[in-house]
């Protein structure tokens, strides 16, 4: 279906085809008409599929026919990056309507920013994108004004349930008027979130699109390597692609790990950035803008940027540790291949994280491919769990048996063997 046939504002379908936008996406061909319908909804959608779109035209499409002197929608988000990118979409689908205002409200800024923030809660910017800590800010100090708002909406809310803003959603739609449309987006759906729903929508519209899977564009693969052959495997896989016109994202658990890893790459000559927690917002802001105008080919970032990011033309995403949470490999991997291209993840699994890994494997109902290491990483030196048990319990050596008792063999005594297991097995 393309966006005509949806029957929008000329204007914004001038804006939209300024940008290339034609044909609309499935989430967007089934949200937008049931949105402009008036209906309160909720959609699960795996990132990458244009859900963003999918909300904010049709509430575009009502202001241009229906204006409001005041707030009319207030958008919640997880984080500050989602803040602004949905910010800068409505920069570009809107270019060509009148008399149309939005503002990002999130922390870690200036005063100067908080003054602004203020001006347009009280005066009344059309469109507020904002983190919901930020807004409970201002919204303790008695001056935002609500009354005119005709739609909330939740983005990426199972991301901002598992941060624990759970009360402070509640406390904001308290702030709201009784009479609004909900729309709630979700890449997952977890009965705490169909819970959350239940209480908050009004015999929603529900729809669900490919829950937890990759985008098919995606081709998976992994290496197994230790911590060890980590760094000599990174570098040798982008030395290959120096110089290309392609952006790579390269996804760590840690500040550390991160600043670990563009020391690595920095240290053969590889342009690359970091995004993490030390980074006040205004050098995240400038990293990032490097980073999708293609100044910058390589981005290092802890998983605060695996929501939180679209930028096109990201052709590879690494995974230098396996995450946690199988639904974080999910939303890091769909960095790429979005908006029906092609792109590559791999994922780096030492051998504390297979267990993660098979999880994910279990979650996408998919095996990921083991690629066999490059001819220059060397072996291993790490000791295997094994080889590190018989280091504390070889001869020589006075090591703890299973049954916790001494033994200056360090062989196991054969008593009470099924009774007493380590915790580690």
């Amino acid at each position: 279906m393309t966006f005509r046939e949806l029957q929008l504002n000329d204007s914004l379908l001038e804006g939209l085809d300024a940008m290339g936008f034609e044909t609309a996406t499935p989430i967007q061909e089934q949200a937008i008409p049931a949105i402009l319908q008036g209906k309160d909804l909720i959609a699960c959608a795996q990132t990458g599929t244009g859900k963003t779109a999918a909300f904010l035209l049709p509430v575009l499409d009502r202001l241009s026919r229906e204006p409001v002197d005041g707030i009319d929608t207030l958008i919640l988000v997880p984080t500050r990056e989602l803040a602004i990118q949905i910010d800068q979409q409505l920069d570009g689908f809107s270019y060509f309507l009148e008399d149309m205002s939005s503002l990002p409200i999130y922390g870690g800024r200036d005063g100067a920013s908080f003054d602004q923030e203020k001006k347009a809660l009280s005066l009344g910017a059309n469109i507020i994108v904002a983190t919901p800590g930020r807004l409970i800010a201002h919204l303790n100090m008695g001056y935002v004004k609500m009354g005119t708002l005709r739609h909330l909406i939740l983005d990426e809310a199972d991301r901002m349930l598992d941060m624990g803003f759970i009360n402070d959603i509640k406390k904001i739609i308290d702030y709201l008027p009784k009479e609004k449309q909900t729309l709630m987006f979700s890449a997952t759906m977890p009965t705490k979130i169909r819970q959350f729903a239940k209480r908050t929508l009004n015999d929603p519209v529900q729809i669900t699109l490919a829950v937890s899977k990759p985008a098919e564009g995606i081709f998976q693969a992994a290496y197994e390597a230790q911590d060890d052959q980590k760094p000599v495997l990174i570098k040798s896989l982008l030395a290959k692609r120096k110089g290309k016109k392609e952006r790579i994202l390269i996804f760590s658990k840690t500040k550390a790990s991160v600043k670990n890893v563009v020391g690595i790459l920095r240290s053969v000559g590889l342009d690359v950035g970091e995004i993490h927690s030390d980074f006040d917002q205004s050098d995240r802001e400038t990293t990032l803008r490097s980073f999708k105008n293609g100044s910058l080919q390589i981005l290092v970032a802890t998983d605060i940027l695996s929501r939180g990011i679209d930028a096109s033309g990201i052709k590879l995403v690494i995974n230098y540790d396996v995450p946690n949470d199988p639904e974080d490999y999910i939303h890091r991997i769909g960095r790429t291949a979005r908006a029906k291209t092609d792109g590559l993840a791999l994922t780096f699994i030492n051998r504390q994280d297979r267990r993660k890994f098979r999880n994910i494997e279990a979650l996408m109902e998919k095996e990921v491919r083991k690629l066999p290491l490059p001819a220059d990483v060397p072996p291993s030196q790490e000791p295997s769990r094994s080889a590190r048990g018989q280091g504390r319990g070889g001869k020589g050596n006075y090591g703890r048996s299973r049954s916790g008792q001494r033994s200056g063999s360090g062989k196991r005594k054969p008593n009470n063997r099924s009774k007493h297991r380590s915790k580690a097995n």
